[in-house]
């Protein structure tokens, strides 16, 4: 099960900020806990969530009408936005895209900033072709550039397009530079869980969602679903077909998410409406 507040940051992703035009991605602190309850969190563990997220300047305290909640921040809103484009549009690399080196080098006296630099660049989905050059597809060049600037560390990094000359395979070179058996268990655990999840609301009869419970019961899978999505494709570079592995896991996990996505997205944002009294926003 998903910490609390990772299931929070999924709410806000999905619904708070479909109220922007009217509330500014703000949620009540009661229809949080009330949405959370759902999902298996008490009372206390979404206080202390929110507190985390409060802490880490995600979410601000906001009331309206005398209603007590809390607002997307700014930091939370980009955060969240970085985020759609990975997590909803999931480009995939063409062979013809060519490569994207990061070469850096940061002083040993600011070992946290190349902690930070190597993080970034791996939640981005890069490989590592040696100790300071890091590759990744070169579709990936914008979000690099806006990266490395947002936190400061363009400085210590230079950026090249290029092109794979010689001398090996490529296949077995991309397998060398990025874990791709690790992504692979990843994308597998993903199908173990949400697979059974997909067969089970598919087998409901056509037209079965609109009772209350069905509501709820949708806003719970889908909320559960993205959760456990929404890491993975930031670990993944979406690499060309051609370089990944015969029967590659994360396409069919792609295929299973899209379909879920498809099945409950629509009554869990009846549920969500129902439960704030709010109407969806444009």
């Amino acid at each position: 099960m998903p910490q609390p507040r990772a299931l929070i940051v999924t709410i806000y992703g999905l619904y708070a900020r479909n109220q922007a035009g009217r509330s500014g991605g703000w949620l009540s602190v009661a229809s949080l806990i009330r949405l959370m309850a759902g999902l298996g969190a008490d009372q206390a563990a979404v206080r202390s969530s929110i507190s985390r997220l409060k802490q880490r300047e995600i979410l601000e305290p906001l009331r309206l009408g005398g209603v007590a909640g809390y607002a997307l921040s700014r930091r939370g809103s980009e955060i969240l936005a970085e985020g759609d484009r990975r997590i909803f549009e999931r480009p995939r690399a063409r062979m013809s895209g060519g490569w994207l080196l990061a070469v850096f080098s940061v002083p040993e006296q600011e070992r946290g900033r190349r902690h930070a630099l190597r993080s970034r660049l791996s939640w981005l989905g890069f490989g590592t072709v040696s100790a300071g050059v890091w590759i990744a597809p070169g579709h990936l060049a914008g979000e690099t550039r806006d990266m490395l600037a947002r936190y400061g560390l363009s400085g210590y990094v230079d950026l090249f397009s290029a092109g794979y000359l010689a001398f090996g395979d490529l296949p077995e070179q991309v397998g060398r530079w990025w874990d791709l058996d690790r992504l692979e268990r990843l994308y597998q655990e993903f199908l173990d869980d949400c697979g059974p999840v997909l067969e089970r609301w598919r087998g409901r009869r056509a037209g079965a969602g609109g009772a209350p419970s069905d509501g709820e019961a949708a806003f719970a899978d889908y909320v559960l679903t993205l959760t456990a999505w929404r890491r993975l494709p930031f670990l993944d570079p979406g690499l060309p077909a051609e370089l990944l592995p015969a029967d590659w896991h994360g396409l069919r996990a792609a295929r299973t998410f899209a379909a879920l996505r498809a099945r409950l997205a629509p009554p869990a944002q009846a549920y969500v409406v129902t439960v704030t009294g709010q109407p969806p926003g444009p």
